[in-house]
């Protein structure tokens, strides 16, 4: 090659394979599941059947949907040893280190972990058990106690009722469960885009859901909803003009606004906020007062960046919405993770019908023939 080869930092417009899953219009601010709009999903399905069409590529019947579910709730309790590892672990440390380590220790005592023709079934088992694993770190670190599962309770229904000890309201495990489908599946994000890269060595798909996970740990992926709560909370009370100008004088971001493909607003993130100015007529004062201080910071924020294609997105009212399901900061990326399962394992499986080993190219821009001195007369 002649001359310089121009380099997409971040990998930003490149394609490296196809894929029938996931399509998001940027443009047009639309969502798709396997050719369903997420507008559709989130009023008529749930997270169950939703991850039963990501694993499958269709939607279930009455059937299908009895068996997956009660596959979901088979593998739900977690071994004692995972148990032991989750509360041997410091409370101050990140809960996304310990959700890592928990679903690697799973897939260690996992006997079909490296058979990659039984994945669908392995991806089941990840699905429940990372939501298992997830609701056992917010409770022991909460109370020191684990909850076993009730096998009678829905996915969502059951991962709030660990979480707490004690059964949420329909209208509460709905809200989250509406979270849960609207955070499964993104495309190639970038942990996405991580466990494809370790599967394409043909690691086993825990390996694989691993590495996303460890990818979704950063605050540029997974952590913004819990920048962006931080944010909002910082507002309350003040006036949002006056706070957003502060914040864009001193050089910092609005977290929960703008996106990488989304250039108008994100449709999550309109769903999200619809429901939450339903539930809040029913909230305490606390939660009232956080989305009230959103609504008045998206307002704000909006006269100041809409023209540049600069919109809320996902993460901004996923703070609030958590806070009044009754999930704690600290636990709003692991959350991410359990409702990030069935996408991140659905492009797991579709990489591997026609695996390649993924290896870009880096262009080198530095010396060669440097001349080697001894030790001792460097």
């Amino acid at each position: 090659m002649d001359g310089k080869p121009t380099i997409n930092l971040g990998l930003e417009g490149i394609y490296f394979m196809e894929s029938k899953i996931c399509k998001v219009d940027g443009k047009a601010g639309k969502l798709y599941y396997y050719g369903y709009d997420i507008e559709a999903l989130a009023a008529r399905s749930n997270f169950e059947e939703t991850s039963y069409l990501l694993l499958h590529g269709e939607l279930p019947n009455v059937k299908q949907l009895a068996d997956f579910s009660r596959a979901l709730s088979e593998e739900r309790n977690l071994d004692d040893k995972i148990i032991d590892m989750i509360k041997s672990v410091p409370k101050e440390t990140n809960p996304m280190h310990t959700l890592s380590a928990a679903m690697d220790l799973i897939g260690a005592y996992d006997k079909n972990a490296e058979k990659t023709a039984d994945n669908e079934s392995t991806s089941i088992r990840i699905i429940s058990k990372i939501a298992s694993v997830v609701a056992a770190i917010g409770s022991i670190r909460a109370t020191s106690q684990y909850t076993h599962p009730d096998p009678k309770l829905s996915h969502t229904a059951n991962f709030l009722y660990m979480l707490n000890g004690e059964p949420k309201p329909k209208e509460v495990v709905k809200l989250a469960d509406t979270m849960f489908l609207l955070h499964a599946e993104h495309s190639s994000n970038a942990s996405t885009f991580s466990g494809i890269v370790t599967i394409s060595t043909l690691s086993d798909i825990y390996s694989a859901v691993v590495s996303a996970i460890n990818t979704l740990k950063g605050p540029l992926h997974g952590g913004a909803d819990e920048a962006a709560l931080k944010m909002i909370t910082g507002g309350i009370g003040k006036d949002p003009d006056k706070y957003i100008d502060g914040i864009i004088s001193s050089g910092n971001r609005i977290m929960g606004f703008g996106h990488r493909v989304y250039k108008t607003y994100d449709p999550r993130a309109v769903i999200i906020k619809e429901q939450l100015k339903a539930a809040i007529g029913d909230s305490d004062s606390r939660v009232k007062e956080i989305a009230e201080t959103a609504f008045g910071i998206e307002e704000a924020t909006i006269k100041r960046t809409g023209q540049k294609g600069i919109w809320p997105n996902v993460d901004f009212f996923s703070g609030p919405v958590y806070s009044y399901v009754g999930i704690e900061p600290e636990l709003f990326t692991p959350v991410f993770a359990l409702s990030r399962a069935p996408g991140w394992c659905s492009h797991i499986m579709e990489y591997l019908k026609d695996n390649r080993l993924i290896r870009p190219t880096v262009y080198y821009t530095g010396e060669t023939g440097r001349p080697y001195k001894e030790i001792n007369s460097r």
